[in-house]
C-alpha cells in the first residue's frame, strides 16, 4: 500500500511545474584567506555523504543509478528550450531506459540514494519505493522541461550533489505566486510598450529594442530580488547595446525625458564640461532599488562600455573586486569575497562565442587576486549574431559551451516562459551564493526585428521570420495565460499599458525644458577634482624625507629570522642595504620600492598586476620573497612597515586584453589605489589595443570617468627583434588630444612619459596619488636602464621639495651654452648611448631630454632652448624608425616653440628610416644601424 501511495504522489507532482523556493538547504560553505589580499573562497562545501545502506542500494540498482545519471548528463539535449523550435535535435538514446535493462513499467525500485526526494536531513536507510514509469516521469519532469541543466561535467563531487540533490528534492508547484506574476507581467508589458512608443515617435531610430527578448527583464529583476534577500548590497552590471533602454527605464529608474533628450540630438552630461558624450545604447544608471524581504537597497551599477562586445566585462570583474576590496582589508574575518558585491555579466550570444576576451575573464575568475566571489552570466541567446546563424557562428552545441572551461554549470530556458527563467535565476544565484563561482543561465530567446529596427532580416532568414511574425509577443502570451487564469483581467491589462504610454508622454513633453545634471566626487571619489577645474594640482611637489626613505629601503629586502632566499637573492638584498647610508646609486627597483612604501605610509594601496611582477620581469624588483624549503611567501613592505596602506602583487595569467581591463576597473572604483599594470615587454600591450582605445584614452572624454592607471611598458631598442623593443609610442601619443598650439587650453586625457633617471620614475609614481584629480600614466618603462651604473639616482633627488621635471637640461652644458651652434633633443633611454657616443668623439653638443611627451611641455621647453641664445641646429635623434616612436608628434610641437623663441622652426631627424617593423631582427644589421645614428647625432 506504500509503494501504491507513494507512485500516486509522484503521478501527481509530476503532472505540475516544479517551483524552486527561497528556503535554506543543509549544505554550508567555508572560506579561507589566500595570500597579500588575494582572497578567495574556498572550494569546501559540507554535504552528507552516502550511507552504508544508500551505497549498497546504489549497487544491487547499478542498471537505475546509470540511467538517473545519464538523465542528469543528457537531459538538456532534449529539453523544450527553443521557442522557436528551430533546434535541430536527435532522439536522445541515452534517456530510454530500456537501454539499461529497464523495461518493466510496473516494477518497483528502491530509489533512496539514488534519487533525491526528500531534503538531505530527513533521509533514512529506509527503503523509497517506487514505480519505474513514476521514476521516468519524474526525471523527465526535472531535466527534460523548459530548464534544462548542465552541471555533470563538474568535477566537483559535492558539486555535482548539490545540484541534484536541489533539482530534485524540493516541492512542486503549480506557479509563482500572484505577486510575483503580476511583476513579471508589468515588465513584459511595460517593455512591449515602451518599444512600440519609440518606434511610433521615433521611427527612424537605432534603439536596439527587446523584442523577443523581454524576459530578460523578470530575469533581472528576480536577480536584484533574491541577491538583495540574500544581502548583497551592491551588483556591477554590464550589458551590450540590445535591450539596454528597456532596462534603463522599467528597473533601473533612468529618466525618459533623459532619454528622448539624449535621443533628440542633446548631451547626457552638462555643456559646460565639454565632452563628446556616447550613444544611446552606452548609457547608464545607478539606482538603489528596494525589494520586499530585504533590510537593505541594492545599489545596481551599470557600467558604460564601447561598441567593442564583452570589453567592458573584465572592467566589471575589476570594479566587482576593488568594491569589495575596503570590506576584506578592514574586516577580513566578517566579510567574506561575495558577501556584499556580486558581478552580473549579461551577454549577447554570438559576441560570447565569439570575442577571445571572454575566454580570457573566465580564466580569471577563480584566480587568487582577480576573483571576486563569483559572476552570475545571462547570455541572451538570439539565435542569430548579426545576420549570421548559430550553425556559421559557433563550433560548439551551445554558445554556452565556452563556459565549460572553468567547469561553470549552464542553465538554458525558454525564453517563451518568464516564470521559468525567473526559477532559472533562483537557481543560480542560490548555486553563486554557495561556492562563489560563476554560473552561466542561457536565455534563449529570438529578435523580432533585425540586427535594428531598420534592418530587414528576412534577406538571410526568411524561414526563421515568417515563423516570428507569425506568432503572438512573449508578453502577449503570458498576458493571455494570466488572463486565462484569473490572475489579472483584460481590462487591468490594457489600463496598465494605456497609463504606461500616458507616463512616455508625459516624459517627452518635458524634453524642452530638460537640462543634464550629473553628480561628481560622490562615495570613494569625495575630494577627487574635474581635471579641467580651477583648483586642478597638476604638477603638486612628491619629494619624501630622506631619512622616512632609508627605512623604507631597509625594509623593502627585510628576510625574517628562518627565512631561506635564493643564494642569488643575497647580492640584492646586499647591494640595497649598502647604498642605505651612502645615498646614491639608487636603481630603479630601489626607487620604486621606495615610492610604493612612502605612499603605503600616507595611507595610499599599491597594486601592480601583470605576468612575473612580484620578481619582475627582467628578475629587477623582488618585491616578495619565497622561501627555498618551504615556498612561503613574505611581501617585505607589508610586513615591516605595518603601515595602513598595503601593496598587492598581483601575478597574472597570460592574458594582456583582459588582465588590463580588469586593472583599468579596479582603478574606476578606487581613486586611493594606485593601479599598475606591467606589460612583460612593451610591445605586448598590443593584446589589449581595444581596452587602451575604447576606455583607457576616451572614457573621460565619453563618460566623465577618471582612471590613475599606470602602464608600465618595457620599451627600447637592444638588439632584441622586431617583437620585444617597441611600446609603440607613436600610437599613444596619437591617441592623446594634446594640441600643438599652446594658447589652446586642454585637459589632456593621458599622460605619455619616458623617463631616463630613476627619481624622474619615482617622482611619476608618487605624482599619480598626490594629484586631486586622476589621469592614465602611460610609461614607456626600462629594461636595459635597470642595472646601468649610469642610470642612477642619489636620495637628494628624492628629498623634500623635488618633483618630476618634464624636460631634462644637460647637466655638463653648464656656463658655456653660449658656444653651442648645435642641440640634440631626444626622449628617453637613448640618452645613455649618445652621452657615451659624445665622450667617445670628443663632442661639446648638449643632450636636451624631453622626459614628458604629453602633455607638451612647452614652456618648460623654451626655458631651457632659450638659453641656447646662437644654437642655429636643432635635431632629433630617436631609434625607433622616422614613421615610428615620438618624431611625428614632437615635430611641430618642437617647431612651434623654436619660432617662439626667434628661429626659424626646423627640427632635422636623426635615425633609422621607415619600416615595417620596429627593430630588425639580424644582430649585424641592428648594430650598424645602431651606430649609423649615434654617431650622426655629432656629425
Amino acid at each position: 500500500m506504500r509503494a501504491v501511495a507513494k507512485s500516486s504522489r509522484v503521478r501527481e507532482l509530476v503532472a505540475v511545474v516544479r517551483c524552486k523556493g527561497g528556503g535554506s538547504h543543509v549544505l554550508t560553505r567555508t572560506f579561507h584567506q589566500q595570500g597579500s589580499f588575494g582572497y578567495r573562497t574556498a572550494r569546501e562545501v559540507v554535504v552528507p555523504d552516502y550511507t552504508a545502506a544508500q551505497l549498497q542500494n546504489r549497487t544491487d540498482n547499478a542498471p537505475l543509478l546509470r540511467y538517473v545519471d545519464s538523465m542528469r548528463i543528457h537531459g538538456h539535449r532534449a529539453a523544450r528550450i527553443d521557442p522557436l523550435d528551430l533546434m535541430q535535435r536527435e532522439e536522445v538514446a541515452a534517456l530510454d531506459p530500456t537501454r539499461y535493462g529497464l523495461v518493466d513499467e510496473d516494477k518497483e525500485y528502491n530509489v533512496n540514494g539514488i534519487v533525491w526526494t526528500a531534503p538531505v536531513a530527513e533521509q533514512s536507510d529506509k527503503e523509497e519505493l517506487w514505480q519505474l514509469r513514476d521514476i521516468v516521469q519524474y526525471l523527465r519532469t526535472v531535466y527534460v522541461g523548459r530548464i534544462a541543466y548542465e552541471y555533470m561535467h563538474s568535477p566537483s563531487k559535492t558539486e555535482r550533489l548539490w545540484f541534484s540533490h536541489l533539482l530534485e528534492s524540493e516541492e512542486l508547484s503549480g506557479s509563482a505566486p500572484t505577486d510575483q506574476r503580476k511583476r513579471i507581467h508589468a515588465l513584459l508589458a511595460r517593455s512591449e510598450t515602451f518599444d512600440q512608443f519609440l518606434q511610433a515617435k521615433f521611427p527612424n531610430l537605432k534603439r536596439y529594442g527587446l523584442e523577443g527578448g523581454e524576459s530578460m527583464l523578470p530575469a533581472l529583476d528576480t536577480l536584484f530580488r533574491v541577491a538583495s534577500q540574500a544581502g548583497i548590497q551592491h551588483i556591477v552590471l554590464t550589458m551590450p547595446h540590445r535591450g539596454r533602454l528597456n532596462l534603463l527605464t522599467d528597473i533601473l529608474e533612468y529618466s525618459p525625458t533623459a532619454l528622448f533628450h539624449k535621443i533628440k540630438g542633446g548631451s547626457e552630461f552638462p555643456e559646460s564640461y565639454n565632452v563628446s558624450g556616447d550613444v544611446i545604447s552606452h548609457l547608464v544608471s545607478s539606482p538603489a532599488l528596494r525589494y520586499d524581504g530585504s533590510s537593505n537597497p541594492v545599489k545596481v551599477t551599470l557600467l558604460p562600455n564601447p561598441s567593442h562586445l564583452e570589453a567592458v566585462n573584465p572592467v566589471a570583474l575589476g570594479k566587482t573586486r576593488a568594491k569589495q576590496y575596503s570590506l576584506l582589508k578592514t574586516s577580513p574575518g566578517d566579510c567574506m569575497l561575495g558577501d556584499r558585491v556580486m558581478c552580473v555579466q549579461l551577454h549577447g550570444d554570438a559576441s560570447f562565442t565569439g570575442q577571445g576576451v571572454v575566454m580570457e575573464t573566465l580564466g580569471l575568475s577563480n584566480l587568487p587576486h582577480f576573483t571576486s566571489g563569483g559572476s552570475v552570466h545571462i547570455v541572451v541567446k538570439w539565435v542569430i549574431g548579426y545576420t549570421t546563424p548559430a550553425s556559421e557562428a559557433r563550433s560548439s552545441l551551445y554558445c554556452s559551451d565556452i563556459g565549460k572551461m572553468i567547469h561553470a554549470p549552464v542553465l538554458h530556458v525558454n525564453g517563451d516562459y518568464p516564470e521559468d527563467v525567473a526559477r532559472a535565476v533562483d537557481t543560480a544565484f542560490k548555486y553563486r551564493n554557495y561556492f562563489r563561482k560563476d554560473i552561466i543561465i542561457d536565455l534563449i530567446v529570438y529578435r523580432r526585428w533585425g540586427h535594428n529596427e531598420l534592418d530587414e532580416p528576412a534577406f538571410t532568414q526568411p524561414s526563421m521570420y515568417r515563423q516570428i511574425r507569425s506568432r503572438k509577443s512573449v508578453p502577449q502570451l503570458y498576458e493571455d495565460r494570466l488572463v486565462d487564469e484569473g490572475v489579472i483581467s483584460r481590462e487591468e491589462a490594457t489600463t496598465l499599458r494605456s497609463s504606461y504610454k500616458a507616463h512616455l508622454d508625459e516624459q517627452l513633453s518635458k524634453v524642452d525644458d530638460y537640462v543634464s545634471t550629473v553628480a561628481l566626487g560622490q562615495g570613494q571619489w569625495k575630494g577627487i577634482v574635474w581635471p579641467a577645474d580651477p583648483a586642478a594640482e597638476w604638477d603638486p611637489e612628491t619629494g619624501v624625507d630622506g631619512e622616512v626613505l632609508k627605512g623604507i629601503r631597509r625594509a623593502s629586502v627585510a628576510v625574517p629570522d628562518g627565512f631561506k632566499i635564493h643564494p642569488r637573492l643575497q647580492r640584492h638584498v646586499k647591494h640595497r642595504l649598502q647604498n642605505v647610508e651612502a645615498g646614491t646609486g639608487l636603481d630603479w627597483a630601489t626607487v620604486e620600492a621606495m615610492a610604493f612604501g612612502s605612499l603605503m605610509g600616507e595611507g595610499c594601496d599599491i597594486r601592480i598586476s601583470g605576468q612575473d611582477v612580484g620578481r619582475g620581469t627582467f628578475s629587477h624588483r623582488h618585491a616578495m620573497l619565497v622561501d627555498q624549503e618551504t615556498e612561503k611567501v613574505v611581501i617585505p613592505l607589508n610586513r615591516e612597515l605595518q603601515s595602513e596602506g598595503k601593496l598587492e602583487l598581483a601575478n597574472s595569467s597570460l592574458s594582456e586584453f583582459a588582465v588590463l581591463g580588469f586593472e583599468y576597473g579596479v582603478s574606476w572604483e578606487r581613486p586611493h589605489l594606485l593601479p599598475i599594470w606591467e606589460a612583460q615587454f612593451g610591445d605586448f600591450f598590443n593584446g589589449a589595443q581595444i581596452m587602451i582605445d575604447t576606455f583607457i584614452s576616451s572614457a573621460e572624454t565619453k563618460w566623465l570617468k577618471q582612471s590613475g592607471l599606470v602602464l608600465l611598458l618595457p620599451h627600447g631598442l637592444d638588439g632584441a627583434g622586431p617583437e620585444h623593443s617597441s611600446s609603440r609610442l607613436e600610437r599613444f601619443l596619437q591617441l592623446t588630444n594634446d594640441r600643438f598650439d599652446e594658447t589652446y587650453e586642454t585637459n589632456v586625457n593621458m599622460g605619455v612619459v619616458f623617463p631616463t633617471t630613476p627619481a624622474q620614475y619615482f617622482h611619476l609614481l608618487r605624482r599619480q596619488m598626490k594629484r586631486n584629480f586622476r589621469k592614465p600614466l602611460i610609461v614607456a618603462a626600462p629594461k636595459g636602464l635597470l642595472r646601468l651604473p649610469a642610470a642612477t639616482s642619489s636620495l637628494t633627488d628624492l628629498a623634500l621639495r623635488t618633483k618630476f621635471q618634464s624636460v631634462l637640461d644637460d647637466p655638463l652644458s653648464g656656463p658655456n651654452k653660449a658656444g653651442v651652434e648645435r642641440v640634440v633633443l631626444l626622449s628617453g633611454k637613448l640618452y645613455y648611448d649618445l652621452a657615451k657616443t659624445r665622450q667617445q668623439m670628443q663632442s661639446t653638443t648638449p643632450l636636451i631630454r624631453i622626459e614628458e611627451l604629453c602633455p607638451f611641455p612647452f614652456a618648460d621647453l623654451r626655458c631651457i632652448l632659450r638659453s641656447y641664445i646662437n644654437a642655429k641646429e636643432f635635431v632629433w635623434v630617436q631609434e625607433e624608425p622616422r614613421n615610428q616612436g615620438a618624431y611625428l608628434y614632437v615635430a611641430d610641437r618642437v617647431a612651434h616653440v623654436l619660432r617662439s623663441i626667434g628661429h626659424d622652426g626646423e627640427l632635422q631627424f636623426k635615425g633609422r628610416r621607415e619600416d615595417a617593423v620596429p627593430a630588425p631582427g639580424i644582430g649585424k644589421v641592428y648594430r650598424a644601424q645602431q651606430e649609423g645614428l649615434l654617431k650622426s647625432a655629432f656629425e
